[in-house]
């Protein structure tokens, strides 16, 4: 999103290109029950509509402009446009079971980790999904957060980098719990990533990978 319109084709593809290991996007539910690929729960920030997402079809979704001419895309279009791993973000918990139907359609267990804010969305598409790789995303936390991740199957936690301690990283790891930081936009925040040891990092900006080679 730092560099082109957020989760849309166009956005995805360029990260692909830059060479990220994972592309992440954000999944809501249409009134119609398609898996609406935006961040926030109502279209205004991002595109030239207004209201829930909740309240609309995919059909009146795809009629907005969500930057430079870019369609709101459906989850499945992002599967088709590239062919990098995701990590699929579940915004609205309700989309879980939308979700699991997809991957075991089209058989994504290697190729779409699930992260989401809601430990039952988690435990959800942990049941629904055997086998499925899981991270439980935290802004604020407290001193449960490593056995909230363990109780729900995730194998990740993904915290804010701003808050994230030595303290809880050793913790997570000594229970085999996996940690990235988010969102890692400036040096200095990639360096604190290589500093806590992080298993690693989401950016807005694919460019830092490459800058951070020589700087970090």
């Amino acid at each position: 999103m730092g560099v082109e319109p957020e989760n849309t084709l166009r956005s995805f593809v360029h990260a692909e290109q830059a060479g990220m290991d994972v592309i992440e996007l954000d999944l809501h539910l249409s009134k119609d029950g398609a898996l609406a690929v935006m961040h926030d729960a109502e279209v205004d920030r991002t595109t030239d509509g207004t209201g829930p997402i909740a309240e609309k079809t995919i059909a009146e979704l795809r009629e907005l402009d969500a930057g430079q001419g870019e369609r709101v895309p459906v989850f499945e279009q992002v599967l088709d446009a590239v062919r990098s791993p995701l990590q699929a973000e579940i915004k609205d918990a309700a989309a879980a079971r939308a979700l699991a139907e997809v991957m075991l359609r089209r058989d994504l267990v290697d190729r779409v980790e699930v992260s989401s804010f809601h430990d039952e969305a988690v435990a959800e598409i942990t049941q629904l999904v055997p086998g499925v790789r899981t991270v439980l995303i935290a802004s604020r936390w407290k001193s449960d957060v490593v056995d909230r991740a363990k109780a729900v199957g995730a194998a990740t936690l993904a915290l804010n980098i701003r808050r994230l301690t030595l303290e809880v990283v050793e913790q997570a790891h000594a229970e085999g719990v996996k940690v990235i930081g988010w969102v890692v936009n400036t040096q200095d925040h990639l360096r604190l990533v290589r500093a806590l040891g992080l298993d690693g990092a989401t950016t807005d900006f694919p460019e830092i990978r490459r800058a951070g080679r020589f700087t970090a």
